[in-house]
Parts: structure tokens; C-alpha cells; sequence
């Protein structure tokens, strides 16, 4: 038993992380993509003001969150995970190359749809999730600032 105990805390330790990659992978699967609680929030809020907009339009190259056709206006709600905020300070920590080329590969794809949707006259706002956490009001403001904003 003791044993046993200590090779998983070897393996923990080896690994950096308390959960096997089964286990690991069940949890990061049901991680949702879209119609986050955060993005609920977000559009509940925009609703309460009787903003006009559209979630996750499949028109517009990169899905943004939440889009204003007409006045080519963008906004995308950035997981600080899935998006790598500050990322070079974390990236050493991932413990699985699976990790560090999928986040590799979401920033690159970000910064290919910004790219691109300013090529074809877009206005983008990318918010990361901890701004909206940590001042949701501010946030807000931001957000609807942008929307009217010409």
C-alpha cells in the first residue's frame, strides 16, 4: 500500500498534475466551446439593454461571440486558458506537448482572424475572461462602447 502511495506521488510529481490522462481528458472534454457561463452572462446583460446582435455567427471567419453584421463589428471573449493569456509566463507548466501545440495554435489562429477581419473592414474587441470576472461593470462598458461606437 505504501508503495503504491509513493509512486503516485512520484508520478504526480513527474507529471505536475493530480489527475491521470483519462481522467484528464474527460475533464478538459466537457469543457464547453461556446455558450459559456461567462458568455451567458455577457448576453444577458446586452439583451436587458436591448442591444441587437448575434452569438457565435458562422458567417463571419473565426465565430465570433458575438457579431453586428451590419456594422461589421466583432467581438470575440477570450479563455484565458484555451487563449493563452500571458502565456509565455505559464507555457513551461504544461506538462503535455498535446497542451502547448493546441494553445500554440489557437493564438496563431487568433491573431490570423484579426488579420483577416480587419482586411475586410471589421472592428474587433477581444475581451479575456479575467477582465470580465474581475470588473464585469467596466467590462460592460467596454463592450457596449465599442457596439455604438461608429
Amino acid at each position: 500500500m505504501k508503495n503504491k502511495t509513493i509512486k503516485r506521488v512520484i508520478k504526480r510529481r513527474k507529471n505536475h498534475d493530480i489527475f491521470s490522462k483519462k481522467k484528464r481528458s474527460q475533464i478538459m472534454a466537457a469543457v464547453k466551446g461556446k455558450n459559456t457561463l461567462l458568455e451567458k452572462r455577457v448576453f444577458s446583460f446586452l439583451k436587458r439593454r436591448r442591444m441587437k446582435f448575434k452569438t457565435h455567427y458562422l458567417d463571419v471567419i473565426g465565430k465570433p461571440d458575438i457579431v453586428i453584421p451590419d456594422k461589421k463589428k466583432a467581438i470575440f471573449i477570450d479563455s484565458d486558458f484555451w487563449h493563452g493569456w500571458q502565456y509565455p509566463k505559464w507555457r513551461h507548466k504544461l506538462t503535455s506537448d498535446f497542451w502547448v501545440e493546441k494553445i500554440d495554435v489557437n493564438r496563431k489562429r487568433d491573431i490570423k482572424v484579426n488579420r483577416s477581419l480587419r482586411m475586410k473592414g471589421w472592428k474587433i474587441l477581444r475581451i479575456w475572461e479575467h477582465q470580465i470576472e474581475k470588473d464585469f461593470d467596466g467590462s460592460m462598458k467596454n463592450i457596449i462602447r465599442f457596439l455604438l461606437k461608429r
